[in-house]
């Protein structure tokens, strides 16, 4: 499946069969830290923060899909700050079972639009 872009993310954000996850840090998560690139900090409003080292630390595809918690059938969007992060993350998310996607932009791309939500 391919990534998802910018628009497409904007659009569909709080959709019921759509879960976004922030593989940053939990201290990135907050907007206590981050980089100074980014003219804001926080996250996606509605994300879920799943560092991508507690996704690592998962020996199996059961122990992933404990950490999410999300309906079948949901399609799950992971970001992290440039897509690098995330793009792993994909993969071990797909591993599991999941139908996931990558949004290369991140939070560099997110956090520059002053017309999308912060949280």
């Amino acid at each position: 499946m391919a990534d998802i872009a910018l628009e497409e993310l904007r659009r569909r954000l709080g959709e019921d069969d759509l879960v976004v996850v922030d593989v940053r840090t939990r201290h990135e998560f907050s907007g206590d830290a981050g980089a100074g690139c980014d003219p804001r900090q926080g996250h996606i409003p509605g994300a879920l923060n799943i560092p991508l080292e507690r996704l690592l630390e998962s020996s199996s595809a059961v122990q992933v899909r404990a950490l999410l918690e999300v309906t079948e059938g949901a399609e799950i969007v992971a970001y992290c700050h440039s897509g690098s992060r995330s793009a792993f993350a994909v993969q071990v998310l797909r591993a599991a079972g999941y139908d996931a996607r990558n949004y290369v932009g991140s939070w560099h791309e997110w956090s520059a639009d002053e017309s999308l939500p912060v949280e």
